[in-house]
């Protein structure tokens, strides 16, 4: 059976390169940017409400953030701070939602009616550091504001909640020709979180003080992706064909995937991307996942791959190949259940954790580059937004588009009714023996 066709959740009026969703609450973060100086069009981060409409999952525009003509490539999410890297930056955020008071109620700035005008339509922000909304400059050939699956905005009846932002901090991460802060992580505890880019240079800040605490060149070119692990260990991918294990600034290991796979040469792929992951039913226990792309695209492009490490000795568990169109990104479930990929040519895919085996795929869901993929999470905000489906991904593009996959929970038998159904053909063959040879018991 065919997938059902992602649903469009939202429009921006500008490319969008990230999204992250809140574990406690029922909002999506996007952001990107681009061309601001030519367009007129303000770069910023959306904040949308997440909430279930007659059985569909709905998304309405609560906030928009202005960054002038910075556009936001990478973005890491830590309770309700935001670390987005912007150029050769990474501009820390702190948003807080208020709910209304009641039906046309004054917010604490006094605002009154014309505040819940201002929340009822996407043509512009509410709360401090608003810009332009989506709808003040449409760019050609774009419907700008949230797309048709979105609820109007001010969805939640009496007037929706309001989002604050307040701009903390700015660091400069990346010091290339041509700087481009490319990857951003917080640690699980939020207590570090972990810069690379164009630069090749891997930074870790303290947080909240931002104070620098370890700086080296981690790989010959960009870093493309970075993962925090277990016992303060750091996963870095670049595009040096290198992807390592780091212990503050030593080399503890560096992964080869391909090994044990005979044919494959050293430089013929790149790792793209390095995710830990939780291992279902392992409480603590962690996996780390990478994902190796072609390093030059050939008139009939080989596969890409997937594969599944040991978390702590860093030994290559399982590798498959997951199709032939580039990988441009990934995502892992809360649980480590589900592993969300999207590719350069627009497809969105879902496979499963355990075994790499695809279980969900559009092909070219957005038609172009998917920038960023992320699960609705397991929290009991998000199990309510998943209105029964066993998971929900959220993938956004540089068409200026989010879209909803949702994955239908797969039809299992309880381990109690499979024991109790294997009971029952036991004693049904005994009795038919009995029955064809009396003399059988």
């Amino acid at each position: 059976m065919a997938p059902r066709r992602p649903a469009e959740l939202y429009r921006a009026p500008f490319p969008l390169y990230t999204v992250r969703l809140h574990p406690r609450r029922p909002l999506a973060i996007t952001a990107g940017g681009g061309g601001a100086a030519k367009t007129g069009i303000r770069n910023g981060v959306h904040f949308l409400q997440l909430e279930q409409i007659g059985g569909q999952l709905s998304a309405s525009l609560l906030h928009c953030h202005d960054t002038e003509t910075r556009a936001t490539m990478t973005m890491a999410l830590a309770g309700d701070v935001i670390a987005a890297g912007q150029d050769n930056s990474c501009h820390i955020l702190r948003f807080s939602l208020q709910e209304p008071e009641g039906p046309g109620a004054a917010g604490k700035d006094g605002s009154g009616d014309k505040g819940a005008r201002r929340r009822r339509g996407p043509s512009s922000g509410s709360g401090s550091g608003s810009g332009s909304g989506p709808g003040s400059s449409p760019s050609p050939g774009s419907s700008p504001g949230p797309g048709p699956g979105a609820a109007p905005g001010g969805a939640q009846g009496g007037g929706a909640r309001e989002v604050r932002v307040e701009s903390l901090q700015r660091v400069r991460t990346d010091f290339s020709p041509d700087a481009l802060q490319k990857a951003v992580r917080f640690s699980a505890d939020g207590a570090l979180l972990a810069t690379g880019g164009a630069d090749g240079f891997l930074r870790l800040w303290e947080f909240p003080s931002m104070k620098k605490t370890l700086e080296f060149r981690a790989h010959d070119g960009e870093i493309e992706d970075i993962a925090l692990g277990p016992d303060n260990k750091v996963v870095t991918a670049g595009r040096d064909f290198q992807c390592c294990v780091w212990q503050q600034d030593q080399l503890v290991t560096g992964l080869r995937w391909h090994e044990n796979l005979p044919g494959i040469p050293d430089k013929a792929y790149r790792y793209q991307a390095c995710r830990f992951g939780a291992v279902e039913g392992s409480a603590g226990a962690l996996r780390l996942y990478t994902v190796q792309v072609p390093h030059k695209r050939e008139r009939r492009p080989p596969p890409c791959y997937l594969t599944k490490w040991d978390g702590k000795s860093f030994l290559p568990l399982l590798t498959r190949p997951c199709g032939s169109e580039v990988v441009s990104c990934l995502s892992i479930s809360d649980s480590g259940t589900f592993l969300g990929l999207g590719t350069v040519t627009g497809s969105v895919a879902i496979h499963i954790a355990f075994s790499l085996q695809r279980l969900y795929y559009v092909k070219e869901a957005h038609g172009i580059v998917v920038t960023d993929v992320a699960f609705v999470p397991e929290s009991r905000p998000g199990r309510e937004l998943l209105g029964g489906h066993e998971a929900a991904l959220l993938s956004v593009a540089v068409d200026s588009r989010c879209k909803l996959h949702l994955l239908p929970s797969r039809r299992s038998l309880p381990v109690w009714l499979l024991l109790l159904l294997c009971a029952g053909l036991i004693v049904a063959t005994i009795l038919l023996l009995q029955l064809a040879f009396p003399g059988f018991l």
